[in-house]
């Protein structure tokens, strides 16, 4: 059956995949919408759009986004991020981020142990992984390195339906933990509520200019380009996505004053990758998901029990807070524009520029962490 926009209809689809991610940003701002996150609402919004059929499953407006939107928004989250200040600046949700990185890389490596995916079995988790450490921004990449996008389109579409509906779950999840008050006895308190906003508005970044717009897209496909280049110049493709976070994140840390003038790309980026949340997931067909990837299904919940167990485990025994390993573990699965809203819907101040960094550095560590994995179970 054709879908209400028509898949022919690039600029119509397009469209309807702002039109997304704006009512994703709009509710974000509301009391209620915010406990979930714009990020999600994008997501949720997608899936009932495609499988109401008003949006496509496919169309060449998502193959753009995935074939532009997704290097370019790599340097543009990536221009602010000092790794000094990463690992020295929010040494505990640093340290909480890297706790959870370990408990998604076991889930994963236990989840191929019990499960048999068949041929594609490295593949898969390999992109798990990356998608839950970081969020999803990794996992577009690692479906391109391994070949899945290509080779297997219609598993991949099962695999972001199963990912986004179990993200999703999980950020619902995390967003009640603190309610429990049996759990949050467990572990050390500490007042969360007296920081500063996360700096990654107007306010704290200066106002975005046209110079600084023209700049900050000058630097991210400089980035992409110098990347692609040397790429081809070694004559390894896999290492695309590593050329591009190793060369945005060198004139990060070595000149963070001049970098701190380029005001306006975390925005963009964010923005970009609203539509590449709307993109993947508006192929996400739920009804095929249930034929033909129950498999999926269960991969991913073996491997989110597991890294949530590890996660509070090891974090109770680090003396590390409640709060600083949800925002941690919200970093992981989803990523940088998710972890401070959750920090900032829940009061924590003091966690949402830490909550901002961590996901950050999963997009500096997911992919190689992945591609690791791969090559591992490949």
């Amino acid at each position: 059956m054709d879908s209400l926009i028509p898949a022919d209809q690039p600029f119509a689809v397009m469209a309807g995949l702002v039109s997304i991610a704006a009512i994703g940003f709009l509710l974000e701002k509301t009391k209620i919408g915010a406990l979930l996150t714009g990020t999600v609402w994008t997501i949720l919004l997608a899936i009932l759009a495609s499988n109401l059929r008003i949006m496509p499953f496919d169309s060449s407006a998502y193959d753009f986004v995935f074939t532009y939107a997704v290097p370019v928004l790599i340097p543009l989250f990536l221009m602010k991020a000092d790794l000094r200040r990463i690992f020295f600046e929010t040494t505990r949700v640093t340290f909480a981020f890297l706790i959870c990185s370990v408990a998604t890389v076991a889930g994963a490596l236990l989840a191929a142990l019990l499960l048999d995916l068949g041929d594609v079995e490295a593949a898969v988790t390999a992109s798990l992984t990356a998608s839950y450490i970081g969020g999803s921004v990794n996992f577009g990449p690692l479906v391109e390195q391994t070949g899945l996008a290509a080779n297997e389109p219609a598993l991949v579409s099962a695999i972001v339906a199963a990912d986004h509906l179990a993200s999703a779950a999980y950020l619902g999840v995390l967003a009640v933990l603190p309610g429990f008050a049996w759990l949050a006895r467990r572990f050390v308190s500490r007042d969360h509520s007296g920081g500063a906003v996360a700096e990654t508005g107007e306010e704290s970044q200066g106002r975005a200019t046209s110079l600084s717009l023209a700049l900050t897209l000058t630097f991210a496909l400089v980035v992409v380009a110098l990347a692609d280049w040397l790429t081809s110049l070694i004559g390894i493709p896999g290492l695309r996505y590593v050329m591009i976070t190793v060369l945005a994140v060198i004139p990060a840390t070595l000149f963070p004053g001049q970098m701190a003038k380029l005001h306006g790309g975390f925005e963009l980026g964010v923005v970009l990758a609203f539509l590449f949340f709307a993109a993947i997931a508006a192929g996400a067909n739920v009804a095929d998901l249930l034929v033909q990837a129950p498999m999926i299904m269960v991969f991913i919940a073996v491997l989110i029990s597991i890294h949530a167990g590890v996660m509070l485990v090891v974090g109770k025994l680090a003396r590390l807070s409640l709060p600083e390993m949800i925002i941690a573990s919200n970093a992981a699965v989803l990523g940088a524009t998710t972890a401070p809203a959750l920090a900032a819907a829940k009061g924590w101040t003091d966690l949402v520029t830490p909550g901002v960094l961590a996901g950050v550095l999963g997009y500096v560590i997911g992919t190689a962490i992945a591609l690791g994995i791969y090559g591992l179970l490949g």
